[in-house]
């Protein structure tokens, strides 16, 4: 039977504090470090030469639905009650909302360095030091909005325009796309701040500190984040019946993307598992 993802937002106090305990003891047990080394390990950009997969590529999505399952299916072996809940951004914004709560993930952090002391999550409480990372840097840093330069986060309005694009993902697959569904929610553009920045790359932008880099999973937040961006998928799938993930087929050799982007049936390093068998996970979880 599928279980349920629901809005941080709605979450009970028991529920907010059982989400927050298994987050720390898949961290006591070592399993959190894991994600965010293989985070770091995927995060291959355009500029750079081999397979694409968890960013700048149409595997963008499914990458992540993995990944997702893969943090949730840890959370569960704690306690099987926890799923990973979604922070819907277009109604939540406020640096006091759901989810930087006290009993949640904890608030901003401090001017001076962005440390954040606030939440479950502050390294003062001993229970989140960060191991991995592309600073020495061992406690949780958060600048929400932004303070020096704001930057709102994405609206309603800008997330439904990427929802419209009734194609999944355009030629020449990468971080320049200007049509699909793909880019318009993973938000690679040219330009300057807002115009560069959309949808999902703009909340990491608006989160800030550790959640602006390949390390990004050091915040408990990029969970939230990123099954708000997988409903976005659910919720495209249900609008534009038939869409199916693209390309259907590698790129060929005299292609400049040949070798560098999974297609519909290719698998996706590091898991033995397809773009395909990622499109329906019905019967695992859905969202309420």
């Amino acid at each position: 039977m599928a279980y349920v993802r629901r809005d941080v937002s709605t979450l009970t106090r028991s529920e907010r504090r059982r989400f927050v305990n298994a987050l720390l003891e898949v961290k006591r047990r070592g399993e959190y470090d894991e994600f965010v080394r293989m985070h770091i390990a995927y995060y291959t950009s355009d500029g750079e030469y081999g397979l694409r997969t968890a960013h700048m590529a149409p595997s963008f999505l499914p990458w992540h639905r993995r990944f997702l399952l893969d943090l949730e299916g840890a959370l569960r072996r704690v306690d099987a009650s926890v799923t990973v809940p979604y922070w819907d951004w277009t109604r939540d914004r406020t640096t006091t909302s759901a989810p930087w709560t006290e009993d949640l993930l904890g608030g901003n952090g401090r001017r001076s360095d962005h440390q954040v002391i606030t939440g479950p999550f502050a390294y003062a409480q001993g229970h989140w030091t960060i191991r991995e990372g592309i600073t020495n840097r061992e406690f949780l840093t958060r600048d929400l909005g932004r303070a020096r330069a704001p930057i709102a986060l994405p609206t309603r309005t800008e997330l439904e325009s990427a929802l419209a694009d009734p194609v999944y993902d355009t030629s020449p697959w990468d971080s320049t796309c200007t049509n699909g569904l793909r880019n318009k929610l993973e938000g690679w553009r040219t330009g300057r701040d807002r115009v560069a920045w959309r949808n999902h790359n703009r909340v990491h932008r608006w989160v800030g500190g550790v959640m602006l880099g390949a390390a990004s999973v050091n915040d408990p937040v990029f969970w939230v984040h990123h099954a708000f961006i997988d409903l976005q998928w659910t919720r495209w799938q249900r609008q534009h019946q038939g869409a199916r993930y693209l390309p259907a087929n590698p790129p060929g050799p005299g292609s400049e993307q040949h070798g560098r982007i999974v297609a519909r049936h290719e698998k996706m390093p590091p898991w033995d598992v397809t773009p395909y068998e990622m499109e329906d996970v019905s019967r695992i979880y859905r969202y309420a």
